[in-house]
């Protein structure tokens, strides 16, 4: 791992200082009825109220900004099945750059439509059949596009950490030392980067990731001590966390600084879009529910704990939040 830049606590207080004023200071919310059925103290970071709906805003806009007005006329590029394509297309958008997003076409309409209102090119492509990073080299060798990783670099995970570090701020206004923080992992940039800022003022507290059955990666990588892969048969709801294999700064930083990953079926998923709709009142996506459902499902102890965990997303279609309603 000696060959790979880890971002720092640092890394994050100057991402904190290139989104001030930019990305919204989400709260941080507490809820008696949770309380109730965990027995402990549940405060839930609503990344669904940050702009494009989810935190990948954070990462996105911390890494355009760096970027030379040469580079952000030559274009950006990236893969995304929705929240770091909107992310991408909005950080783009304020900061006057071109970006080109490569989508699968079963991604959800929502996050589709939503990425082109944004003023982003949006290409299609078959994740089962089609080879995306082939598509994208094409275009980065005939136009220059710089690639934006989804979560698998410096400058996106100290972005993400900001997030990490809000939480820490609003706990201490409220007097709350953290027993343990759940968060939504896909490919560790959220997960890693609040790991990092948690870690560096909060040492006591126990850290876990959330992963849906079948792409549950990153709980047997940690198990395993080296990167696992998921089954390329695996299908899951979670659309915005279905990534193949960690990736390798998250994962170098996540072994170092994780307790353990916790893993959900997608039926207490679907459950927990459930209850935060019913009882905290706000639309979250099956894959932002993801930490949720592990408190909610008894993944980890709760009774008498303070424990913080991500709503990291809530972008979900119609159809799918219906089936999750119904569930």
């Amino acid at each position: 791992m000696s060959s790979i830049e880890l971002p720092t606590y640092n890394h994050i207080c100057k991402a904190r200082e290139n989104l001030y004023e930019k990305a919204i200071y989400t709260p941080l919310i507490e809820n008696a009825e949770l309380n109730h059925i965990t027995g402990g103290r549940i405060f839930l970071k609503a990344e669904v109220l940050q702009h494009t709906g989810s935190f990948k805003f954070r990462g996105a806009y911390n890494f355009i900004c760096t970027l030379s007005k040469k580079q952000k006329e030559q274009g950006l590029l990236t893969f995304s099945s929705g929240n770091h394509a909107q992310g991408v297309a909005y950080a783009s958008k304020l900061l006057n750059a071109k970006a080109t997003i490569i989508m699968p076409s079963d991604a959800p309409e929502i996050k589709i439509e939503n990425t082109r209102s944004y003023g982003a090119r949006v290409i299609l492509y078959d994740r089962f059949n089609e080879d995306r990073e082939a598509i994208g080299a094409e275009i980065i060798n005939s136009t220059g596009a710089l690639l934006i990783p989804p979560y698998d670099h410096p400058l996106i995970i100290a972005g993400q950490g900001t997030c990490g570090t809000e939480i820490i701020e609003q706990l201490s206004d409220k007097g709350v030392i953290l027993d343990a923080m759940v968060s939504c992992f896909g490919g560790g940039g959220l997960t890693s980067g609040i790991a990092l800022a948690v870690k560096e003022k909060s040492k006591s507290t126990k850290i876990y990731s959330a992963e849906p059955l079948g792409f549950d990666d990153m709980s047997r990588s940690l198990e395993a001590g080296k990167r696992l892969s998921n089954d390329p048969k695996a299908r899951s709801i979670c659309d915005a966390v279905l990534t193949p294999t960690p990736g390798k700064i998250p994962f170098s930083l996540c072994s170092e600084l994780l307790e353990e990953g916790l893993v959900v079926t997608d039926q207490e998923v679907k459950a927990a879009v459930k209850f935060a709709f019913k009882t905290l009142k706000l639309v979250v996506e099956p894959g932002g529910a993801v930490a949720l459902a592990a408190v909610l499902h008894n993944k980890l102890p709760t009774k008498k704990k303070a424990i913080a965990l991500t709503l990291s997303g809530g972008n979900v279609d119609p159809s799918t939040f219906k089936i999750c309603l119904e569930s």
